[in-house]
């Protein structure tokens, strides 16, 4: 059977269509549409970025002029202390001046800052992808848990139910004298041991409940159990590598990160480069003071300047070999990241094939168990086995059932996984209803701006 034939065999198992859920039950697509939209994790990301792209027009100030504006006013008061006495006398000026500066060349720096942002608002996207990507597979477990969790709740409720009938039974038998006190103890016990696990189920499913909660931002609605994933999965394991390493977002932030420390390590090997800069200044004063000189007077400058960098103590060179380590670093780090992301697929690979054998192996046991337990409770019948060969074997086909259940979770999230290694796990691969984010939409906004305080948002 081929791995895409299999998906589509798990999802039709028969155990898990016994049941059939409502129409307007919430699907596992609708919960994933949710937690992208909804989740303040993702927001609180998505905001962090768009302040990210604010670096590109922090960088891109190094090209812009700077202008000032200064205004100044001076009174003074003289006295003749030696003169005809009440002489004195007041004389007020005032200067108005505008600066204009203008960076022509520094070496690159500004150039270098620049596309070092740039790669940063790259590698913060790749960054975002891939929490969208964690939240989206965060609910697909938490959807999981709670199907299972359901069918658990189930099983044991009927387990439940199974007892009390054997409990009955027993005492049934106990008055009419074909049975002992030991079997209606052994029932007794068997019955107080279901209801513990009912309690440890439902207690189970509310901590799912409210993770699904936390991570998808409403309330599960009516919860079937879902089917493994299908679209962009690949039959294949060796060709699921080859598509992580190259599309998973972790890979490409890292890719990224390499560019920003390049930029800075031209950066700082631009402060040993000569900068030149041009500066123009007007100003007007004017004086009520009586003189021989012009009392309103306007002057204007333009001054060049080169500046040729010498010798700065030493930290121009140690911020230089500083940049190149960290670009090291950068590039161990890419294949640190494609390394990790190959273990989480194959990973993934081998949890999924375990389930399919698991699911497979459970089916032939819970058939197995329930042919066993009807066969136990005739030979009871005729006095051929005891009530406790009953309980045992009904503890076989709980087991079974159980173990059935959780192999169906286990074949959903696995397959998730492995998508979402691959960089896959996506609004767009994975057809949700629900309106996709676009960070470059805010980065090609702002990343030109000279003026204005409102965010997008409208802060």
């Amino acid at each position: 059977m081929s791995f895409k034939n299999f998906l589509m065999a798990a999802a039709v198992f028969p155990f898990l269509v016994a049941s059939t859920a409502p129409v307007s039950a919430e699907t596992l697509k609708g919960a994933m549409a949710k937690a992208y939209a909804n989740n303040p994790d993702l927001n609180a990301a998505r905001a962090a970025l768009r302040a990210t792209d604010e670096n590109v027009t922090i960088a891109k100030a190094g090209y812009r002029p700077q202008i000032s504006a200064g205004l100044s006013g001076t009174t003074t008061n003289l006295r003749d202390l030696a003169g005809a006495p009440g002489y004195e006398t007041t004389y007020h000026s005032g200067q108005v001046e505008l600066s204009i500066s203008q960076v022509i060349f520094d070496g690159f720096q500004t150039l270098s800052r620049i596309r070092a942002a740039e790669s940063g608002v790259f590698a913060g996207q790749e960054e975002l992808k891939s929490n969208e990507i964690q939240i989206l597979l965060s609910a697909v477990q938490a959807y999981a848990d709670i199907a299972r969790d359901q069918q658990v709740v189930s099983i044991r409720k009927q387990n439940l139910a199974f007892l009390n009938e054997q409990l009955k039974a027993a005492q049934t038998r106990l008055d009419v004298g074909e049975g002992t006190r030991t079997d209606v103890s052994q029932a007794q016990a068997q019955l107080a041991a279901g209801k513990a696990l009912l309690a440890a189920a439902v207690a189970q499913l509310k901590v799912s409940h409210s993770t699904y909660v936390q991570i998808v931002g409403s309330e599960p609605d009516s919860v079937k159990q879902p089917s493994p994933a299908q679209k962009g999965l690949p039959s294949a394991l060796q060709q699921a590598v080859e598509v992580a390493i190259t599309e998973n977002p972790s890979v490409k932030s890292a890719l990224h990160q390499v560019d920003t420390a390049g930029y800075q390590v031209d950066e700082a090997e631009g402060s040993l480069l000569p900068g030149v800069s041009i500066r123009g200044n007007v100003a007007r004063s004017a004086s009520d003071q009586a003189s021989s000189s012009p009392n309103d007077l306007t002057s204007s400058s333009v001054t060049a300047q080169l500046s040729i960098p010498i010798y700065q103590g030493g930290a121009e060179y140690g911020r230089i070999r500083q940049a190149k380590e960290n670009l090291g670093a950068r590039q161990i780090q890419v294949d640190s990241a494609r390394a990790k992301v190959q273990q989480m697929v194959v990973s993934a690979y081998a949890n999924f094939e375990a389930s399919r054998v698991a699911i497979s192996a459970n089916q032939q046991q819970l058939s197995a168990a329930q042919l066993a337990l009807e066969g136990v409770i005739e030979e009871r019948n005729v006095g051929q086995a005891t009530t406790l060969d009953v309980l045992n074997a009904q503890q076989q086909v709980l087991n079974a059932k159980e173990n059935l259940a959780q192999s169906a979770r286990n074949a959903v999230v696995s397959s998730y996984s492995a998508l979402a290694a691959m960089g896959r796990l996506t609004v767009a691969g994975q057809d949700l209803q629900v309106a996709e984010y676009r960070p470059d939409d805010h980065y090609q906004a702002v990343k030109d701006k000279w003026f204005s305080l409102r965010t997008v948002s409208g802060n």
